[in-house]
């Protein structure tokens, strides 16, 4: 017999369908159900990789963390990852498909929406619940036609809905009850209850909006979710670093780092780790008078290694860098970022642009050829005995993972060796230093989640601190989420909506 589902959509982008999908998925595998996520379609270069090498949304890794499974490329079988010039490369079934701009997307829809069904039904079969969680809007009236991730799946799975919005940022009534009148009768039924999320205060003063909600609305609301901060749990997509800038100053004991803000920055959350230590102040930087006078500065990953570059000479940040450098400033670069750091960047089949190369920053003795194909595995490596504080991480074996195109080789300075790529041994030079370590980059992704290495480095730059647990954040942070929403929700009502559909 297939699973029940249980689909999460929102009035809007940002109203708290991942995290909340996440809480669910977390509340129904402590009660025992063998529950799964499912996202047919996300749009974000933040990605986690499978056990086989695929790819999908980060938000869907947390939430199959959040029911106990290791993540699958079923649980979000069509990631779009924005690209330079308007394209995006489309990922499928966890392997990129094709790079498209965003009208020849829409003509591709028939196939994706094949391949969202097959694995729908793949994960039905599997579980006794599948939690699915929406994209944006369904009341986007320009993009009804085309949809393959909101109503078209709950129509598909004929599933029970529930929409929430985000009372944080005002007009709630608005977003709710205009979703609502906005959507078709056939869809408009299938949605069987309200969340009101991200409320501030005592919850009894919203008790005559819930009233009004349901008279205007029709339907009840099943919940009132609190506004939870400080949850340690990773972003999605870059609207956080949008709005974060590090929050306020950290004293003069403080560890500033700098996080380059790329407009295509990919995999921030790896940065979690460092934020999350006592003494460090992590800030993102998007224009030169920004950039102030950090400890460090890190340049992350990249959907687009060429693009980005050329962004940071536009903006000024390519020369703070370098003059930060040159000054004995700290410079790390992950992925994208250590391709810059190198001397060129070749791409003689135009992956990435119309130009054949583009100069490096000239801070590692490292040369990136773009070639056909795209490195996606989980991944360990063993750090060799590199200059400076690399020393104190000689012989560490380190957990982490790639999502790269393009191969990066060193001259010399190499400090870092993948000895593994999804279970199968490997020996690849992945990493390179300057001769005092300050400088150093590495093709892995995820590297700061190792303790040993995350606090070597910090070490390195005046940190005191004593350490912290990310990993046992993150579960907490979970478990907090799973609480407030659980205590939150009229778990009666929605078991009812659930079960008896």
């Amino acid at each position: 017999m297939a699973a029940k589902t249980l689909m999460l959509q929102g009035a809007g982008s940002s109203v708290g369908k991942s995290l909340l999908s996440a809480a669910l998925c977390r509340i129904y595998a402590r009660r025992g159900v063998r529950v799964a996520p499912f996202k047919a379609q996300n749009m974000s270069n933040n990605a986690a990789v499978c056990a086989d090498g695929g790819e999908i949304g980060r938000a869907q890794a947390l939430q199959a963390a959040a029911a106990g499974l290791p993540p699958a490329t079923d649980m979000n079988p069509v990631l779009i990852k924005p690209e330079a010039d308007a394209r995006s490369q489309i990922v499928r079934m966890g392997r990129p498909w094709r790079t498209l701009a965003a009208k020849e997307y829409y003509r591709e829809k028939l196939i994706l929406w094949e391949t969202v069904r097959a694995a729908l039904d793949r994960l039905r079969e599997s579980f006794e619940l599948v939690v699915i969680e929406g994209a944006g809007s369904p009341a986007e009236l320009n993009l009804r036609e085309g949809d393959i991730v909101n109503m078209a799946v709950a129509r598909y799975a004929r599933s029970p809905v529930l929409l929430a919005g985000d009372i944080d940022r005002g007009g709630i009534f608005a977003q709710l009850l205009g979703t609502l009148w906005l959507l078709e009768p056939e869809d408009r039924a299938l949605v069987k209850g309200l969340l009101v999320n991200k409320f501030r205060g005592d919850r009894s003063l919203f008790d005559g909006g819930v009233r009004v909600l349901e008279e205007r609305g029709g339907i009840p609301v099943l919940g009132v979710v609190p506004f939870l901060p400080a949850l340690s749990l990773p972003e999605e997509d870059a609207v956080a670093v949008e709005t974060d800038r590090g929050g306020s100053p950290g004293g003069a004991e403080c560890v500033e780092i700098a996080l380059i803000a790329f407009p295509r920055i990919a995999n921030f959350d790896e940065f979690d780790p460092l934020r999350a230590e006592a003494g460090v102040r992590l800030r993102y930087v998007k224009t030169a008078a920004e950039f102030g006078n950090p400890r460090a500065v890190i340049l992350p990953g990249t959907k687009s290694t060429i693009a980005d570059l050329a962004w940071m000479r536009r903006s000024g940040l390519a020369e703070a860098v370098v003059r930060f450098a040159a000054n004995g400033g700290a410079v790390a670069g992950i992925c994208g970022g250590y391709q810059m750091l190198g001397r060129i960047i070749r791409d003689p089949a135009h992956m990435e642009s119309s130009a054949e190369e583009a100069a490096g920053l000239g801070l590692l003795p490292a040369e990136t050829v773009f070639t056909g194909g795209k490195a996606t595995f989980q991944s360990r490596a063993q750090a060799a005995s590199g200059p400076g504080w690399l020393q104190s991480v000689a012989g560490e074996r380190l957990g982490g993972y790639e999502i790269h195109s393009g191969e990066t080789a060193a001259a010399e300075g190499v400090w870092l060796t993948i000895t593994e790529r999804n279970g199968a041994a490997v020996r690849i030079p992945a990493g390179a230093a300057d001769p005092q370590g300050r400088i150093w980059g590495c093709s892995p992704h995820g590297l700061f989640g190792n303790p040993r290495f995350r606090r070597g480095w910090l070490r390195s730059l005046g940190w005191r601190g004593a350490g912290s647990a990310l990993s046992a954040n993150v579960e907490q942070g979970l478990e907090a989420l799973a609480d407030a929403v659980e205590d939150a929700l009229d778990m009666e009502r929605l078991e009812k909506i659930l079960w008896e559909s």
